[in-house]
Parts: structure tokens; sequence; C-alpha cells
């Protein structure tokens, strides 16, 4: 579709100027990505307000630009668009010139805090693994069956989106699992998609600098299931105190997974160790790789999805007892001496919880448990001093670093986080800058049998300072120490 009153459908519109019937080449809210017959769409974000930039997309080679405000000159040979929303103009039009590709295919966007990265993977390899076509939108990376395609986001912008969707059509998918971030949908980056499901995984402290307010992520994430159509399914983890408030308005039909409490996808951890998970859902034992009862929760909703498209509990389960892990997410590495590290993604004091728990409900607790972990720089300062004392009083020793500083010194970020270390917990904690050296440390202090957690990065391959990203891999500083080849 390539027209622009077509582009234009269910857009927004409330003003034009200028001629509507023309062919359009291309669509983006970048004005340095214009060309010769593009539609440019000015954004106004927090930072940057895109219609700064509309005289120099005209000068690209603009034909249509779609505005909040018509600027004080027009000229006559190009076509001005005035609508209520830029951003969701962006993602209803991008989606009218890719001729809709969501609406052909069975798209489910995953959201919650933590999670969302596994269940998409997860979906991704059981419906691979059932002989489906299967396309995957994640943090780590996009994925076309096989092919893997960089992600750069967790929810990328509205073109890239239809752009990635339209070749995801192309080569044949059936199914889409895609994560859908806070960021994303307060930014309307998937307006104009069309979803046949949306899963919620839970939600915890996270995201606050932007948000402002607990109340407010919540809301961005409640918009989803808002917008969802009646055709579509809704799947909530009720054992989350917030599982119930992401139903209340939503169009589609409601359905549950819990492990503790009624729901209609009910899951029981029977064993859980370094090994894996051993679970009844729905009244099947089956075993997994994967460990640990957040994962549990996971593989939950993973199975639930695939029921909620009639897929056979016995051919699901069987699959899923194959599948392997995340890279990043309680990501086992076993040295020669018997050294267990395990590296995590845990970036928010609720997950990072959940990983220490795990391991402490596993170990017999005659093995230290060491844990290195920083926090982010211009992000929410309040998780800091939390991170910490759940780091330090759920592990034997707390080895404080940097993660990805950004703009900020790491020593503050860590002199931040050892305010939330309790006096009782001091003795046991020590501070080392350099995040190879903290990786290190951690290691010479580990005997045979002890557990090491690496949290806070995962499966990031660099580390960001100073407006620079620097090659940076926690498994690789590990496998190195190992001297595993």
């Amino acid at each position: 579709m390539n027209n622009l009153q077509d582009i234009l459908y269910n857009a927004g519109g409330i003003e034009i100027n200028g001629c509507i019937d023309r062919k359009i080449r291309g669509i983006t809210m970048d004005s340095s990505l214009v060309k010769k017959g593009f539609i440019f769409v000015a954004i106004e974000g927090s930072r940057v307000d895109g219609h700064r930039f509309i005289n120099d997309a005209v000068k690209r080679g603009a034909v249509a630009v779609v505005c909040l405000r018509f600027p004080k000159k027009t000229d006559r040979e190009l076509t001005f668009i005035k609508v209520r929303n830029t951003a969701k103009a962006l993602g209803v039009m991008a989606s009218n010139f890719y001729d809709n590709p969501s609406v052909q295919l069975k798209l489910v966007g995953v959201t919650g805090t933590n999670g969302k990265t596994t269940v998409v993977t997860l979906l991704h390899k059981l419906f691979m693994g059932m002989g489906y076509k299967t396309g995957m939108l994640s943090t780590i990376v996009n994925k076309i069956n096989n092919k893997k395609i960089k992600a750069t986001h967790t929810t990328a912008d509205a073109v890239s989106i239809n752009t990635i969707l339209r070749q995801m059509l192309e080569e044949g998918c059936d199914y889409v699992f895609m994560e859908v971030s806070s960021h994303a949908l307060v930014q309307q980056r998937i307006a104009g998609l069309n979803f046949a499901g949306g899963v919620f995984t839970n939600i915890t402290h996270d995201h606050l600098d932007y948000h402002k307010t607990f109340a407010g992520y919540l809301q961005a994430k409640k918009l989803f299931f808002d917008g969802l159509p009646k055709q579509a399914f809704a799947l909530s983890n009720t054992d989350d105190k917030n599982g119930q408030v992401i139903l209340q308005n939503t169009k589609a039909r409601k359905t549950t997974y819990a492990l503790k409490n009624v729901a209609d996808f009910k899951g029981k951890v029977i064993e859980n160790n370094f090994n894996g998970l051993q679970m009844e859902i729905d009244g099947n034992e089956f075993y997994s790789l994967l460990v640990g009862y957040f994962n549990a929760y996971n593989l939950l909703a993973v199975y639930a999805v695939a029921r909620l498209f009639e897929m056979p509990s016995g051919e699901i389960l069987t699959e899923l007892s194959k599948t392997t892990g995340v890279e990043g997410r309680f990501d086992i590495v076993r040295s020669a001496e018997d050294i267990i590290a395990i590296i995590d993604y845990a970036h928010t004091p609720d997950a990072l919880k959940n990983v220490l728990q795990t391991i402490n409900e596993i170990r017999t607790g005659n093995e230290q448990l060491i844990t290195v972990v920083g926090a982010g720089g211009d992000r929410d300062k309040s998780k800091r001093s939390e991170m910490a004392d759940i780091a330090s009083e759920l592990s034997t020793k707390l080895i404080l670093t940097s993660d990805n500083p950004r703009s900020e010194e790491p020593e503050a970020i860590i002199v931040d986080m050892k305010q939330g270390v309790a006096v009782v917990n001091r003795k046991k904690t020590l501070s080392i800058t350099n995040r190879k050296e903290a990786i290190t440390a951690a290691y010479h202090l580990a005997q045979p049998g002890d557990i090491l957690l690496i949290a806070g990065k995962g499966h990031e391959k660099y580390q960001e300072a100073k407006g620079v990203c620097h090659h940076f891999d926690d498994k690789e500083v590990i496998i190195d120490l190992f001297d595993i080849k």
C-alpha cells in the first residue's frame, strides 16, 4: 500500500493541506533517513521536538509531513497533515504502508517487569519445535524462523516493527512473539498493530525514572490490555497482586495462570535444583532444564499460550522438556573445580531477590554464595540501595561494582548502593569499581562447590560509560577464569 490517502486511513487526521492522491516511497520519524517521496512524521518527544526538523526533511525529499501544528510557511507542492497524536499516527500509518502485516499474523505481545525475554524466547523455541514458522521480537535478538536479526530496543519503533513483520510474513511465519515494554506503550510504538493475544508476567519496582510513580508504571502496562481486540486473549499471572487489575478493562477473552491461586492454567513445582525443574501442569508431570520458581511461571505462561492456540497438551510438554534456557537468564557455567557461576540479567530489586532466593532454596548452606552486582547510571536511583540491601542480606559475600554507568561516575553509583547495606552486613561487602576485577575477585574468593552470581548485565556484550559502549561480556570473563576451552 503506497498511496498517501490509503496510508492515512485511521491515522487521526484533523486537517489536510495539499493533495493526498500521491505515491509514497517510505515513511520515517528521523529526518536524516528521509529520501525522495517519503512521509516525514514530526514526533514531539521528551527531549527533541521533530517539528524542528521539518525543513530538513523537506530538503531531503519529503513530499508529505505529518505534524501536530502546521509550519508558518507551507509549500503548495507538498502535503501537510495535522493529526491529534503524531506518535500514534506513525504506528497506524506504518502498518498501513506495509499492508497491515500484523493482521495476517498471529501476533502475541508479552509485557511485565520480569520474564518477558524468557517467555518470548521459549514461545519461539516451542512453536519452531512443533513445526511452525515463527518470528520473535525480543531484547536480545529478533528472529525470522532461525535467522537472527540484531535487536536494539526491547520494543523497536513502529516503522522498524512493521518492516520486520512484513519480512516475517513474506518468509511464511504463522506466529510472532514480541516483547512489549512500558516505554513503547506510552510512546505509542505498537499503535496500529493487531494482537491475537497478550501476556502479563508480573509487575514490580522498575522504570520509575520514566514513569515517576508505580501507579503510572502499572497504568502503562494496563494500556496494552485495554487496547486488545475482543477476539484476542488476555493471559495474566494472578499470583501477582496486580494480575486481576491488568484485566479489568480489557475487551479480550480473560484467562489466567498461577502456581498458588486458582487459575485457568494451574502449575505446581515438585522439585527444583541446579539441573532443572520437575513440574506438574494441568495434572501432567514434566521435567524442564530451566531452574527456579520464576522459570516455573515462565514455563506455565508459555504452556498456556500454546493451549490457547489449541495445541495438544502432550506435544507442548514434550517439546518444553527439551527446551534450553535463554542466554544471560540464570545462565549456569561450571568450572573443573566444581565452582558454579550463574550469569543473570537481574537488574531490579525483585528480579535480584528472585534469583538469590532460588539459589538459596537449592544450595545446602555449606557453600558460599558470592554475588557481584552493580546498578545502571541515569536510571531510577531509588532501587540502588534496595538492590544492595537484598544482595547483602541473601549472599555470603557481596561485591558492589560498575554496571552501565552511562553519564554518571560508577563510584557515585556504588556509594548510593552501599547506603542500603545494613550495618550487620558491611563486613561481608566489598566495593571494586572495575567490573572485570570484581568478577575476578569473586572467583578467587570461591572454594570448590561455591556459587558465584554475576548479576545485572546478563546477555549484554558491552559496558556503556560516558556515551561510549566498550566490549564487555560477563560470561566471557567467567569462561576465561574457569579456563574453559
